[in-house]
């Protein structure tokens, strides 16, 4: 018989130490190293992936161009790249009530209704509950069969005698395996579930979802090896009080990791979005300060999201520095040049910088908005309500070009944006009869130009 033996993890980001101590040296949180019973597991031929025996070469292999299956959700398949792919192991986080448990609903009866029946694994609601959120969703179906379990092996045994185009795990924390003697969430119990769902998903060739629980960080609960296991990693965002909910791809070994897909949270489910530039400019104000709008490019879809910015008067103590939905050091950088570069005085004031309808900003090329929407605000001068604006700001004060230009150009002209300031570089390649460019080498050029129209 197999010995057990303990080890000390982390429950947050699943370091392993040799004792306990208060604070994890991984993670830096406190009160989170608990110690778990292991006991070693032979391997079996259940738990194994298959292999093809000796090396051979990668152009031995028959090329099969993948059958994806839609879920009947524009904006969820245009994430995943295209559909479902078979035998994939997905990983869904997002807060509590966020929608993921009513998107995965909704995706199961498009499946059940067009494809092989689906197979539901609720390890946190009765049969009941699951039932009367499905009648509310109008997802009840026949082929959607629920099965309310957190046994591992009881779930495998259930999918290998069904033939089911999707199963669904809600949520990978309630799950638990036999084997190891810690408790449900914990650390070895997630990474032994999931170890088992991967081999049962390359296996069977039936696609996997496990919806997972996040963090206070935002972070998905479990190891972080939980994240190197499956083959696509998507986050559900959006705030509790808004109804705006972006679908983010983290990870996809079979597609981009770039696109977005937005819904809007009903009292029916979730809807998609398929113009998110009309929802986010809905709202906007005209004719105040410290609003730019900028082009953005999330994957292959261009869109139009707000920039406002907020500079307060001087004050005697330290100045505060709020960023929301970019990266906070990119406005510490934009500051330092427009101090150094255009003259402009930050260093004793209040800096707000927003991105409205909860847009997160990865791309460099939000810079000049927001250095415009900075000096707007500063000097309280709004800027033309029908301009737009992007480049990425080097530390020189130069503006450096950036992609997609012309998407970017004709899905402003779209929405009625008549003037555009960009990079140098990149107005070649943005040419647009209904927008007029004003390109930019500088940026006190760009600025200067704004501030004129």
């Amino acid at each position: 018989m197999a010995k057990t033996k303990s080890e000390f993890v982390c429950q947050s980001c699943g370091s392993v130490h040799a004792r306990w101590s208060g604070k994890c040296d991984g993670c830096g949180e406190w009160n989170t190293v608990v110690e778990e019973s292991i006991t070693p597991v032979e391997p079996s031929g259940r738990n194994t992936l298959r292999t093809n025996g000796a090396p051979s070469p990668i152009t031995a292999v028959n090329h099969e161009d993948v059958v994806r299956l839609p879920t009947g959700i524009l904006e969820c398949d245009r994430v995943l790249g295209g559909g479902i792919v078979p035998g994939s192991l997905t990983l869904i986080g997002g807060d509590p009530g966020i929608g993921k448990s009513t998107l995965m609903l909704q995706a199961s009866h498009y499946l059940a209704q067009n494809a092989a029946p689906v197979l539901y694994v609720s390890g946190e609601e009765s049969f009941g509950q699951t039932r009367l959120r499905a009648q509310r969703l109008g997802t009840l179906s026949d082929n959607l069969l629920l099965l309310t379990e957190t046994n591992s092996d009881a779930i495998r045994k259930a999918v290998t005698n069904g033939d089911y185009s999707l199963v669904i795990i809600d949520s990978i924390q309630s799950v638990y395996t036999p084997r190891v003697g810690s408790a449900p969430g914990s650390v070895a119990q997630v990474r032994e579930a999931a170890n088992e769902f991967l081999t049962l998903a390359k296996g069977e060739g039936t696609p996997i979802f496990l919806v997972g629980h996040v963090t206070k960080d935002g972070a998905i609960a479990g190891p972080r090896v939980l994240e190197h296991l499956v083959d696509t990693v998507l986050y559900f965002e959006g705030e509790d009080k808004q109804a705006l909910r972006i679908l983010r791809a983290v990870k996809n070994r079979f597609g981009s990791t770039n696109e977005i897909g937005v819904f809007e949270m009903t009292e029916g489910g979730l809807n998609e979005v398929p113009d998110p530039s009309a929802l986010f400019l809905n709202e906007r104000p005209k004719g105040v300060s410290g609003s730019v709008v900028f082009p953005s490019i999330e994957g292959t879809r261009p869109v139009l999201v707000e920039v406002q910015a907020l500079v307060g008067e001087p004050t005697a103590g330290s100045p505060r520095r709020t960023v929301s939905g970019v990266n906070p050091n990119r406005v510490s950088l934009i500051l330092a040049v427009l101090e150094k570069h255009g003259g402009y005085a930050f260093a004793d004031r209040d800096v707000f910088v927003n991105v409205a309808g909860g847009v997160r900003l990865e791309e460099p090329a939000a810079d000049l908005a927001i250095a415009i929407a900075l000096v707007s605000s500063l000097r309280d001068a709004p800027v033309l309500s029908t301009l737009t604006a992007f480049g990425e700001a080097g530390l020189t004060g130069e503006v450096r070009g950036v992609g997609s230009a012309r998407q970017r150009v004709t899905e402003a002209s779209k929405f009625g944006f008549t003037t555009c300031i960009l990079p140098k570089s990149s107005a070649a390649d943005a040419r647009d009869s209904a927008v007029t460019l004003l390109p930019a080498s500088g940026i006190e050029q760009a600025i200067d130009a704004a501030m004129e129209l």
